[in-house]
């Protein structure tokens, strides 16, 4: 029951039957559409803010307006996702605020990539639902299997490149040092970005097995909200790490 995915942790989806209403597939399903639907109104509004502003006073007004909704949906999905976590029984609320906040700050983060690389952003979604679409044909194809030598190889480089940004994170904070291949282009940061993608898309792989555990295991009905948002945390994920890698790209 393992997932890289730090929000699929390994008693979230664990124990056993239980009476009333129980996890199905067709309503995780469903909650992950609603998830979805409020994470792009979100994104549209912050969005349509930055386009407005830029038409009328630049694009350096219009990134100081929209940056509150960054900075501040990044921060609010973080406490939002770590609450969610730790209170899975809380997530029919907290999945929904949390695909919200994090609208706001992709909204926002979008304009700005699309603002330097027209056309990056549809490219970065078609690419995302692309990646989504194969990795759950090879899922339900058992092309992938699920195996635990598989599952521990995900986890431990996803725990690797997790460290790596970490430090970057510090060094960027506390020096004018940072990791090149992170942020520039070149081949090196291309072949990164690449990596991260992929391992990103074997998440996905991982999150479909706890799911699929969990609506086997009889997993109680609220349950159904707190996948949604798990294969949201990876699909978000997955999202950011293509726009960088298009961006780097374009470079």
């Amino acid at each position: 029951m393992r997932s890289s995915n730090p929000v699929l942790r390994d008693k979230a989806f664990q124990g056993p039957l239980v009476d009333g209403e129980r996890m199905t597939m067709d309503g995780m399903v469903g909650k992950t559409g609603i998830l979805f639907v409020l994470l792009l109104i979100a994104a549209g509004w912050t969005w349509t803010r930055f386009y407005d502003v830029l038409a009328e006073a630049g694009p350096q007004v219009a990134m100081a307006t929209v940056s509150p909704f960054i900075w501040g949906g990044l921060i609010v999905g973080f406490i939002l996702a770590m609450v969610t976590v730790f209170k899975s029984q809380w997530s029919n609320i907290t999945a929904p605020m949390y695909a919200i906040a994090e609208g706001f700050a992709l909204g926002g983060l979008s304009a700005f990539f699309e603002l330097r690389f027209h056309g990056i952003v549809i490219q970065a979604v078609g690419l995302t639902i692309g990646v989504l679409a194969v990795m759950l044909f090879l899922y339900r194809t058992h092309v992938i299997r699920v195996t635990d030598k598989f599952r521990t190889g995900v986890i431990a480089a996803t725990g690797a490149i997790a460290l790596l940004y970490l430090v970057d994170i510090g060094l960027r904070a506390f020096t004018s040092i940072n990791i090149p291949f992170i942020h520039e282009g070149g081949a090196l940061g291309i072949g990164f970005s690449l990596l991260v993608v992929g391992l990103a898309a074997l998440n996905l792989t991982l999150d479909f097995d706890a799911i699929e555990r969990g609506v086997a295991n009889g997993a109680p009905k609220v349950m159904e909200w707190y996948g949604a948002f798990s294969l949201l945390v990876t699909l978000v994920w997955l999202y950011l790490e293509i726009l960088r890698l298009l961006a780097k790209a374009r470079r």
